[in-house]
């Protein structure tokens, strides 16, 4: 995944915070050392000395005595070893400090990301997603088909398996899905499911609630001073791996978020970004509700999958009140 100019800096600001506290820690522990053992320092501007000193040779091209020389570091360095261990301390307790030593706190390691940078970076989409907390509960790892029955059960297996196969495929196979029918059948739910194996792949995925979208799209868009915040939007929304737009049909329709929608969903389609949409809707309510272009876009190059049968947060709801 590709991050924004905006993931990178920002991730890169926590390694700049890093380097900067353990610097200052390092010095807090240095000007202990030299208060509690004066010795220390003395050795310290020793070993300063003699680096100087190779370094003018080296220039002269006196290698013999480089050797020399490099020998006396090393046997001063471990005679401040030893006074630490003396004084109580470790013996690395005024090594370089590092929150992840394998890539000193830069991020790279030969040229390649470090785990941490992969790991913060899987941190920072998970905090960017907006369905952090949701996670926890909807993952595939929760997936029952215990409250389905008959054509209910075949329609959930059929979307789960699919869901499962976008998400296998999502590198190689450009798919976006539309889940629609009752309330409560799974539609947000296998959202959350494909969210999650994406965003831990390294994937960004942004998720909003359709009434959230257009109403924070409708605000900054009508303030002047919001102009930034607007490009930088539209620019995560049309740029992120995987959008999720969740309970199409829930915000308040005019002119405003009808043209906002399809310039989404075509933006994203050019650019071969897949996205998610879940809804109410029926299809013929869809037609009703939106612009033909709409329609058109949502039946033409999204995999349709109807939901139905019974209310499984409202099931589960009357069975933990019988508790």
């Amino acid at each position: 995944m590709a991050l924004t100019n905006t993931q990178y800096d920002s991730i890169m600001r926590g390694y700049e915070k890093a380097q900067s506290r353990n610097t200052y820690l390092l010095d807090r522990r240095f000007k202990e050392i030299i208060t509690r053992i004066p010795e220390y320092l003395q050795i310290d501007n020793s070993i300063s000395s003699l680096s100087i000193s190779r370094g003018k040779r080296m220039l002269e091209g006196d290698f013999d005595a480089i050797v020399s020389l490099k020998e006396e570091i090393a046997s001063l360095s471990a005679k401040k070893k030893q006074l630490l261990t003396k004084a109580g301390y470790p013996a690395d307790y005024l090594d370089p400090i590092y929150d992840c030593p394998e890539c000193k706190d830069t991020g790279f390691v030969n040229g390649e990301k470090c785990s941490c940078f992969k790991q913060a970076m899987i941190n920072l989409l998970y905090e960017q997603s907006n369905i952090k907390e949701m996670l926890k509960e909807e993952n595939f790892s929760k997936l029952s088909t215990d409250y389905y029955i008959g054509e209910d059960l075949e329609r959930f297996t059929q979307a789960a398996k699919n869901s499962k196969k976008f998400v296998e495929d999502f590198k190689i196979d450009y798919h976006n899905l539309f889940f629609y029918g009752t309330v409560g059948t799974g539609k947000s739910f296998l959202s959350s499911c494909i969210a999650k194996e994406l965003m831990d792949k390294g994937y960004s995925v942004i998720y909003f609630s359709s009434a959230k979208l257009f109403d924070t799209l409708s605000k900054i868009t009508f303030e002047y001073k919001s102009k930034g915040e607007l490009s930088r939007i539209y620019d995560d929304l049309y740029n992120c791996d995987l959008l999720i737009i969740d309970d199409l049909g829930t915000e308040l329709t005019n002119s405003f978020v009808t043209s906002s929608l399809f310039s989404c969903l075509n933006e994203r389609h050019l650019r071969k970004n897949p996205t998610i949409i879940s809804s109410n809707l029926s299809l013929e309510e869809l037609s009703n509700r939106y612009s033909e272009r709409i329609f058109s876009r949502i039946t033409s190059y999204f995999d349709l999958y109807k939901l139905t049968g019974q209310d499984i947060r409202m099931h589960k709801k009357r069975i933990a009140n019988r508790k």
